[in-house]
């Protein structure tokens, strides 16, 4: 990790990605006690998974404006523990419509970890190691969503849904403590490169980088959408967004990330279902299944981090987009036939595969996001990203319900999973546009950040 302090930072972001993926994890694992105790359908749950997902996206945008105005990790903290009251609040209810409230109340408050998460990671790690840190970040919530599995299969087998719902509050809890003592960064103490070179003031660059043709600084544009020379962290909230939506490599990921995330959010609603009806194991043993192909899930993450942070090194401006790019467009080719495939054992080293090359994009893109927007905007810019990515994802779990209730009226989820591939091949083909838009978003936003320190 490079030192006990930064090793804590990592720990400390891993664990709040970790809880919000052990969180979503219970709603996966309790989809069909759920169905059974409120009477309702794959399309209800479905409904289920995709208001939450909308209520987060209504509520991000004014925790972004908070994280770029407010000390981050007292407001995460506090986030954090009005989590675990919300969590606490799913196993008690009485009906699907108080379930549902519940959930939506949950949404609201955790999607501050989206906006406070990315700023912490640019002001804690270097830009030069952004994409491998931001890989141990992210291996949290795969780790949580696995944990998630397995302790709420547990958790169900031995007493019911609401234990198997509520049990992440108590975690919460602790983590909402430990939270709130962390150390706040200085705010845009590690600015992006300029094609392979640190930016000003960064010192982290990699010895011998190779520019990239037109990506020196006299190339670079004045940052969009607000007066030259100011402040990225003074503007206003609609300044700061108009700025991150004309800054093109920044579309190009919201859109890319959320064609990918599409179907990891209707693989995550319907997975234990899915191992459970198509490949005939229990319950508990399709939470370990999961978990298992999990693990490569996380392999995925730590080595597409890697790969694109030694690439940049060598040179390769485009390195944080030549990964991405390439592994979504692979990712289909091994999980397809994992999905066809009705051995659990056979299908197990495709999945794991496919899981790994599933979700090796989203440290590169994580990272080459905080490349491209000034520091002083990176809460909104990822408060933007997550509202626009999850208006486009929120349907994938009722596209899946619908699907394989309505539409495949035989072995519906194996043709739902199988349909639903074609947006990761949309993703990686519609990465091939940012390999020319990054290297010069990535100079005009190290020269902004310039500007701003020098004014």
């Amino acid at each position: 990790m490079g030192g006990a302090e930064r090793l804590r930072s990592v720990a400390l972001l891993a664990a709040v990605t970790s809880l919000d993926g052990a969180d979503k994890a219970t709603l996966a694992v309790n989809a069909g006690s759920l169905e059974h105790a409120f009477g309702v359908s794959h399309a209800g749950i479905g409904l289920l998974a995709s208001a939450t997902a909308l209520t987060g996206a209504v509520f991000t945008l004014p925790v972004g404006a908070l994280t770029d105005r407010v000390n981050r990790v007292r407001l995460l903290g506090t986030s954090i523990l009005l989590w675990a009251v919300a969590t606490a609040l799913s196993g008690a209810v009485s009906s699907f419509a108080w379930l549902l409230a519940a959930r939506v109340l949950l949404s609201a408050v955790t999607v501050t970890a989206g906006p406070t998460v990315a700023s912490l990671v640019g002001d804690y790690f270097p830009a030069a190691e952004r994409a491998r840190l931001y890989g141990y970040v992210l291996a949290g919530e795969l780790l949580g969503t696995g944990a998630g599995y397995l302790v709420s299969s547990g958790a169900a087998a031995l007493s019911s849904w609401r234990l198997s719902l509520a049990w992440p509050a108590l975690p919460a809890l602790l983590l909402a403590h430990v939270v709130r003592r962390a150390r706040e960064p200085a705010r845009g103490g590690q600015p992006a490169y300029i094609g392979g070179r640190a930016g000003p003031g960064n010192g982290h660059g990699p010895a011998g980088a190779r520019p990239h043709p037109g990506t020196g600084p006299g190339n670079a544009r004045p940052g969009p959408g607000a007066p030259p020379g100011a402040d990225p962290a003074a503007l206003s909230f609609w300044q700061a967004v108009l700025m991150v939506l004309r800054i093109r490599t920044v579309i190009v990921i919201i859109t890319a990330s959320a064609l990918g995330y599409f179907f990891f959010a209707g693989v995550r609603t319907f997975a234990v279902l899915f191992a459970t009806q198509h490949y005939g194991l229990g319950r508990a043993a399709a939470g370990l299944f999961i978990l298992v192909v999990g693990v490569a899930g996380v392999g995925g993450l730590f080595l597409g981090g890697r790969t694109a942070d030694r690439l940049l090194d060598r040179g390769y401006v485009n390195g944080r987009i030549i990964v991405p790019v390439l592994a979504s467009l692979a990712a289909p080719l091994a999980l397809a036939p994992a999905i066809l495939s009705t051995s659990a054992l056979a299908a197990a080293p495709l999945l794991a595969l496919g899981t790994a090359l599933l979700t090796a994009p989203n440290p590169p893109l994580d990272a080459a996001r905080l490349d491209v927007v000034p520091p002083g905007i990176w809460g909104r810019a990822e408060a933007v990203r997550t509202t626009l990515r999850t208006l486009g994802e929120f349907s994938a779990p009722l596209v899946f319900g619908y699907l394989a209730a309505d539409v495949f009226t035989r072995d519906g989820l194996k043709w739902a999973f199988l349909v639903c591939l074609a947006p990761l091949v949309g993703a990686g083909l519609l990465g091939l546009a940012a390999l020319r838009t990054y290297p010069r978003d990535l100079a005009a936003a190290s020269a902004w950040s310039g500007r701003a320190r020098g004014s």
